[in-house]
This record gives structure tokens, sequence and C-alpha cells, in this order.
């Protein structure tokens, strides 16, 4: 539809872009008898008669994934309409019209493109996607000037694989400019915790009684994270990474971590610091979280430091500091002054 619209009303067509596309069926890609199979287990199967690693292989084994792709099986149409639409699609033929085509296209296909035929292959699918890339290369040849961009992946589904570099060749040929994906980035106080004499500790109670040790501090700590609205981000051999959208939580809760592990005769050190995070995966990470890091190597058994930025942010919070002299963080350019919030057992 779009290849003829463009050749027939070039004046109101910028551009022609074509992906995974076909200019028509036949039987080099669907017999009669394999077309009969697929109408037959639509009607009898569907929405299951297309599984979903079919379109997308690279999420076959994506639970949420393959639940979405029935629902939005099951809501896109009736199998009467699917087998309509299917019968049409066997017809295509639009090889005349290639040559007429005269706007600006770009034809983009799948490296690893091919095509699955027979009944159990559209059902239980053990190929790469639906359109095979030969078909892509086939259109390029008869458009005038078209451009082809091969792409890494067998992913059919243009949200399915790597979505950036589609995006990013569609975006530059249509205005001619390929903006770079801004990271996402939030403003986040992170707080980094570790144990004090850990390796001598482990060494003196034994394998056993320092497991059974470390995991009543990890539940000590997860606990005052919930209490403080703190997310674990990760722990770091025996101490834990977590972030607060507030600083003075992330301070009191450093503050309640360091007093409660007392009881159970252990140390920590913490580092605390706000700043802008990249958020990769959900997670977070950048030179703030590498700023935390080192300030927590920094602090003194019991002792909870906390950057500049910290302090400044949590004036008015009542919360008392003991300010340092001007200190370097290994990899990090200039000098931090550092403030303590204080030794165990202070008042």
């Amino acid at each position: 539809m779009s290849a003829l619209f463009a050749a027939t009303y070039p004046e109101r067509c910028a551009a022609l872009v074509l992906y995974g596309s076909f200019a028509r069926t036949g039987s080099h890609l669907m017999t009669h008898e394999e077309l009969e199979a697929r109408l037959t287990a639509i009607e009898n199967e569907w929405p299951d008669s297309v599984d979903p690693s079919l379109p997308a292989p690279s999420l076959a084994s994506d639970a949420s994934y393959r639940a979405w792709w029935r629902t939005f099986m099951r809501h896109a149409a009736s199998p009467g309409a699917a087998i309509a639409l299917l019968r049409m699609n066997s017809q295509i033929d639009v090889r005349d019209v290639l040559p007429t085509i005269r706007v600006p296209t770009l034809v983009l296909y799948r490296r690893d493109a091919r095509f699955g035929h027979g009944a159990a292959a559209w059902r239980q699918a053990d190929v790469d996607v639906i359109t095979p890339a030969s078909e892509a290369r086939f259109m390029a040849k008869r458009i005038a000037g078209a451009q082809v961009v091969e792409l890494a992946g067998t992913d059919h589904l243009p949200w399915a694989g790597d979505v950036d570099a589609l995006l990013g060749e569609i975006e530059e040929f249509v205005t001619g400019v390929r903006q770079a994906p801004e990271p996402e980035r939030v403003l986040a106080t992170i707080l980094f915790t570790d144990l004090v004499d850990s390796t001598a500790t482990a060494a003196r109670l034994g394998d056993r009684s320092w497991r059974n040790l470390l995991d009543r501090h990890n539940s000590l700590i997860r606990r005052q994270l919930e209490r403080f609205r703190g997310r674990e981000l990760g722990t770091t051999g025996d101490g834990f990474f977590a972030s607060f959208d507030g600083p003075a939580r992330a301070v009191r809760c450093s503050r309640a971590i360091a007093e409660s592990v007392t009881a159970l005769g252990l140390t920590i050190r913490a580092g605390v610091h706000t700043g802008e995070c990249e958020v990769v995966e959900g997670k977070l990470a950048g030179i703030a979280v590498h700023i935390a890091a080192r300030i927590a190597e920094l602090a003194g058994p019991g002792e909870v430091l906390v950057s500049s930025t910290v302090k400044d942010l949590v004036v008015g919070s009542r919360i008392e500091f003991v300010d340092g002299l001007p200190r370097t963080l290994k990899g990090v350019p200039g000098e931090w002054r550092l403030s303590a919030v204080g030794l165990v057992g202070e008042a």
C-alpha cells in the first residue's frame, strides 16, 4: 500500500521507508499447501496458531512478551478476519509498481532473516523472521536510487531487537540528522556501606558462623532501608549499595545502620553522596555512584562520611556534621570537602 501510494502520489510523499517488506508472496515464499495449512491452523487454534517467537526470536523466552502476544492476537482480529487478511496478503504483487517509484526510498532488513515453510514452522518457530532478507534486496534493486541498510538481528517486529539502530537509520534518512540517544538521568542520593575488618572476623569465626552473622547483618540493613524508603541496588561483598530520593533519609538511614550493627558486634563505614545518575537497565550508574563509593572507602570505623553536596541539601534537618579537611577521591578530579555525621556512640 505504501509503495503504491508513493508511486501514484509522489507530490504528496516526502519519502518511502520499507522495513521487513516483500513485493509479492508467491509460491517461492509460501506454497498453496502451506497457505491452506496456515489457514486451517488459524481457524482451529487462534490465537495460538502463530508462535510468538516467529516474529521476535530474541523474545522467545520472555514470558511477559508471550503473554502480551497472545492478548494482542486475540484482540487484533477474529479468526475469520485473520484468515481474510492472510488470503489478501498471499495475493500481493507490486513488482511492476517498484520501477515507477520516484521518491527517496529507504529499504531496511534484518541480516539473518529467512522464511519458515510449513504449518509446523508457523505454529512453532524454529526460524528467524517472517520475511527473508532476499525480498528486501529484490525491492531495493527495482526502486531507482533506493538506499539499502542491512541491520543485524533476526526479529521482524520493529520494537524487538536493536530498536535504536532501526530508528536511527529512519531518523537520519528522513531528517538528515541522527540524534544520539539521550541516557535517562535522575538525581539520587547514593549510599555505600562496608564492614570493617570483615576478613579478620570471618577467619576468627569460621565459615558457617560468619555466614550466619553476615545473613543477620544483611537482614538488619534491609530493614533499615525499608524503614527509610531506600532502594537496594546491590551488595558489594559484605557491604550494600542503595539509593534514596532524599539526602536526609539517606543520612539518617546510614546512621541507623551504623548504630544497629553494633548489637551484632560489627562495625561499618559508610559514604553518602547526591548527584545526577545515569539509569542503565533500571540500575544507577555514573560518576555520582563512584564518588559515593570512594567516600565510603575514606570513612573510619563506625563513621558516616558525606559530601558537601549532601550537607548543603539537608540544611535545616537538624542533622549535625563535623567538617573535615579537603580530601582527594581516587580517580575523581579535584578536592572534596567531606563531613562526618558522627561516630557510633556519640550523643
